[in-house]
């Protein structure tokens, strides 16, 4: 056992509680390379625990509560986020080495999203429908889906983690919440906030683990009625099987390869900031990274240079200090495959226009922004979520092959277009297969507006009025109003 560690135990009927046999696991800071966290390892037993506490709650005082006193909570919840943002945000970045300005930035939005869907709790109606059968009143209801398992990922532990969990406790379900394995911490800190502000026990329990055991057991257990899940392509696909076996319904946001097209008459200062914001922030490790550029070829050379040397002169360090602009990757898994993907684009005969290699002499697992050029159009640099800062470049000539440059991908979960001209604007981001597209700006979120993906980027969408009815069921009630007998042997 190391002395000195933060000690993370599950979080089950709105109390922390040990693992089941006292099983634990380290969690690594990713710049110094050394466990910071001693976290409980949930099993098998520990899921079936958390699914039992949040059934009972859900037929319990939270069931019985109504939409305005649901709303009520999810606004005290966000005022004592406001006032932990700075811990929540720091513990972010100890367990996953992103910047602490950005990860404090997305701790101090979260209260956005909670109160936007405290606000919907009670706007959600049903409604009296007509009918061509005058003897009969029609009308809706809705009720929660039920438990709700929210399975996160390591990038952005608490903001993805909000998308779900706010709808869902604005249309009454409660939630059981497997965070990755290496990045736990923020999300049981963010589980006692719901206690404190009078949430009942069990509506938000926190399962953590390492290892698949802990996250299969959660989304093939018989008594969760939807999976929430952000993350890899295969995880996913293993997701949505254990759902189907069930019928159990399922929200997946997946990868994504994203371009970013720049005309020739776009603002090519603006544009050369997009690319940067979109592949270096949070050093590539984001679903809806820019990881495509698609550049007009009479400006690529111009645009390539402008990116390449913001690139070169990108801080990277310390992700705890004001100054540092990029941190390391996550984890020792994908610091290896950044660079794994560094030798296939070299044996591919891609130009390395910067980058491509590893900062050894920063320790952790660093590597330095990298900008692609003239690579096969099969290669993996271009066909694959690398999940790390690497850019490749595509020049194009015409409005139609950058389209179809675009779209040639299975993915499709963002976009973004550069140009002067209004007309193209609007018209390329109508063909764009991807389920957002940013015209002139890119990586900009808000609770309002619905995110998710086509294709292999996902079922479903976070956020926006239609993310808390992915939450609920609806029950069409028929009223017979004339007293009369029919014929019980037609259709009535």
């Amino acid at each position: 056992m190391t002395a000195g560690l933060e000690e993370i135990e599950l979080y089950i009927g709105g109390g922390p509680v040990p693992a089941d046999g006292g099983r634990n696991y380290e969690s690594i800071d990713p710049y110094t390379g050394h466990a910071w966290a001693r976290v409980a390892d949930g099993s098998a037993a520990d899921v079936d625990r958390a699914v039992r506490s949040a059934r009972a709650a859900l037929g319990g005082p939270w069931g019985a509560m109504t939409a305005p006193e649901r709303g009520k909570l999810l606004d005290r919840l966000a005022g004592l986020i406001e006032r932990d943002a700075e811990l929540l945000g720091e513990w972010e970045t100890r367990d996953s080495g992103k910047l602490l300005r950005e990860m404090s930035g997305q701790v101090r939005a979260l209260p956005e999203w909670y109160r936007y869907f405290g606000g919907l709790a009670d706007k959600v109606q049903g409604e009296v429908i007509p009918t061509g059968k005058p003897n009969f009143l029609v009308y809706t209801q809705h009720e929660p889906v039920g438990v709700v398992a929210a399975i996160t990922p390591w990038n952005s532990p608490l903001l993805l983690l909000t998308w779900k969990l706010a709808p869902a406790l604005a249309a009454g379900c409660t939630v059981v919440v497997k965070p990755s394995d290496h990045t736990p911490s923020s999300t049981v800190a963010l589980a006692r906030l719901f206690t404190e502000a009078g949430f009942p026990p069990g509506v938000v329990n926190v399962v953590t683990g390492w290892g698949p055991e802990t996250g299969r057991a959660l989304t093939e257990h018989p008594d969760v009625d939807k999976i929430a899940f952000t993350g890899s392509n295969e995880v996913g696909r293993s997701v949505a099987h254990a759902a189907a076996e069930r019928f159990a319904r399922v929200t997946l946001e997946l990868g994504g390869k994203s371009a970013q097209i720049v005309f020739e008459d776009a603002d090519l200062e603006a544009a050369a900031n997009g690319v940067i914001a979109g592949i270096f922030a949070a050093a590539g490790q984001t679903c809806m990274a820019g990881s495509r550029l698609l550049v007009h070829a009479s400006v690529a050379d111009e645009l390539v240079g402008r990116v390449a040397a913001r690139a070169e002169s990108i801080v990277v360090g310390d992700p705890t200090d004001a100054r540092t602009e990029m941190g390391p990757l996550a984890n020792e898994r994908q610091f290896a495959k950044v660079l794994e993907h560094f030798r296939d684009a070299r044996a591919a005969g891609a130009t390395i226009v910067t980058g491509g290699e590893p900062i050894p002499e920063l320790g952790g697992y660093f590597v330095r922004p990298t900008v692609l050029r003239d690579l096969p159009s099969d290669s993996r640099a271009l066909t694959e979520e690398i999940f790390g800062p690497v850019l490749s470049v595509v020049p194009f000539e015409t409005e139609d092959e950058a389209v179809r440059l675009a779209n040639g991908t299975r993915f499709g979960l963002a976009g973004s277009v550069w140009t002067r001209d209004i007309h193209r604007a609007h018209r390329t981001a109508s063909r764009l297969r991807a389920g957002s597209v940013w015209i002139n700006a890119y990586r900009t979120v808000a609770p309002q507006v619905p995110f998710g993906g086509f294709g292999a980027s996902g079922i479903g969408r976070e956020s926006g009025i239609g993310a808390i009815t992915d939450y609920q069921e609806t029950r069409s009630v028929w009223v017979e109003l004339s007293g009369e007998t029919r014929d019980p042997f037609t259709l009535g």
